[in-house]
This record gives C-alpha cells, structure tokens and sequence, in this order.
C-alpha cells in the first residue's frame, strides 16, 4: 500500500487536513504504522482543474515533512512534476518520485532520477490537471496508454535507469471518461505483460462517486470495491487514504488472487 499525504490546501479529498508540517508528519507515520508500505508526499494538487503550486510553497510544504519521515525510516515517494522539488525531496530521503507527468514535465526530471538511482512512478495523464478532463476522447484507451508506457520506459532507459526502478500507473481519473478509467481497470493484465509493476490509484476518486453517488468524504466502500478488482486483476502497490480499511480489502482480494494462481499453475501441470 502506498498511504496519501498531500501537504496541500485545495486536494480533492484531504486538502487543508494537514494544516502544517507537525500534523502532516504524524499522519504520515499513523498511515505507515498502519501498514503503509510507501509514504507518498504532495505538495501541489492535481486535482481536476488545479493550478499549480509556486515552487517555494511546494518545495515548504513537502522538504520538512520528507525529511521528518525519513529520519523515522518511513519509504518516501514525492509527488511532483517540478525537477528543482524532484532534486530537493531525493536529497531529503524521499527513495522514489510519483510523476504525474511521467518525467516530461521539467526537461531535467529525466536526468535528476536517473543520477539519483531513485524509483520512478510513470503515470499516464492526457493535458494537465486544469485541462485534462475537458472532453478527454480515446479510440482505444487500453492501446493508447500502452503505447505511451512504452514511449516513456524507452526514454527512462536510455537515460540509464534500471528497468527494476520503473513502475506504471494507468492514470485512473487522469484525463478518462467513466468508461475509460472502467475499461483501465478491467484491462489491468495487458499493461502486466509490459513486465513492470503496476501502480493504480482509485481512492475516492469521482467516477465512483459517478457510479454509486457517495460523496468524496463517503466512498471507502466504493474504494474496496475497485481495489479489490485492481488486485485481483494484478496490480502490485496501491495508493490509499484510509490505510485501515483499505488494506482489508486488499488482504482478501490477495488470497483471492492467490488461490486463482495456484488453481491455474495446478491446471497447467495436470
């Protein structure tokens, strides 16, 4: 599981929770005592429509907290696109970046994580937030963001990344329709055959409010729900806000997951 933690006044679901640097920093070890594999930290919120945070209140929201965390042992992830907040959090502690951009948004990001030795989290978005869900349009979603995927694995290899720092995240929510981000989900064992981890990201998000009409601070069941598929269907970390519900589901849909594997390596050797 990789836990929330947006250092941010305006995200969807959480923004102006964590007011400062102390309360951030607690939570962030709340989620990871939870059981929260990775901390991922925020200071720029990329909701539908946000703007960007400027750099100097970004980089004093995140750099304390990360520092704070590590110093606890806690696994960091930044969430940024902005290479100067990249380079700041590495040095920080933080072992991997969350890029909404998948590296294409500073020209130094590239550089910055291949230097590093860092993980990298390459996510598919169509526009930025503040435009990307104006009538995002898709003839084949699935084939799209799997080729995109490829067009980014190439160049974080060519700048000397190892493949083994490399994971994917279909970009649930992230310039989709209701039907694409379903068709994502479903389709989870393609980008499998990619050979990387694949991260998703369904927590509280607006197409389940769309399906069932819970409101944001309302949609932990919603959210079980698409884990569940998401995990059964293959992927490897998932981002939550509410570690403690959420890793039950998780927990069963492993077993689950588990149990199908083993039927199916006991199938192929009969």
């Amino acid at each position: 599981m990789m836990g929330v933690l947006n250092c941010t006044p305006d995200s969807f679901s959480d923004g102006g929770r964590y007011p400062d640097v102390d309360a951030a920093i607690r939570h962030g070890l709340d989620m990871w005592r939870a059981g929260a594999a990775i901390i991922d930290v925020g200071g720029e919120s990329t909701r539908p429509g946000a703007s960007p945070a400027p750099l100097a209140e970004e980089l004093a929201r995140v750099i304390p907290v990360i520092q704070a965390l590590d110093e606890e042992g806690v696994y960091v992830s930044i969430d940024t696109s902005k290479e100067e907040v990249m380079r700041q959090a590495i040095k920080a502690g933080a072992k991997m970046v969350n890029d909404v951009t998948a590296l294409r948004g500073d020209a130094a990001s590239l550089g910055i994580v291949a230097d590093s030795g860092v993980a990298v989290c390459l996510m598919h978005m169509r526009g930025t937030p503040e435009t990307m869900q104006e009538q995002p349009e898709y003839v084949d979603v699935v084939s799209e963001v799997a080729a995109f995927f490829e067009q980014r694995i190439d160049a974080c290899l060519e700048s000397g990344m190892s493949e083994g720092a490399i994971v994917l995240d279909p970009g649930i929510g992230f310039g989709k329709r209701l039907e694409d981000n379903l068709v994502l989900l479903a389709q989870l064992p393609h980008f499998k055959k990619l050979g990387f981890p694949i991260l998703i990201g369904v927590s509280r998000k607006s197409f389940l409010g769309t399906i069932s009409g819970g409101q944001v601070h309302d949609r932990e069941i919603e959210t079980a729900s698409a884990i569940g598929i998401a995990t059964f269907a293959g992927a490897d970390v998932l981002r939550v806000h509410d570690i403690d519900r959420q890793k039950r589901a998780i927990m069963v849909a492993s077993v689950m997951r588990n149990a199908g594997n083993t039927l199916k390596e006991n199938a192929n050797h009969v």
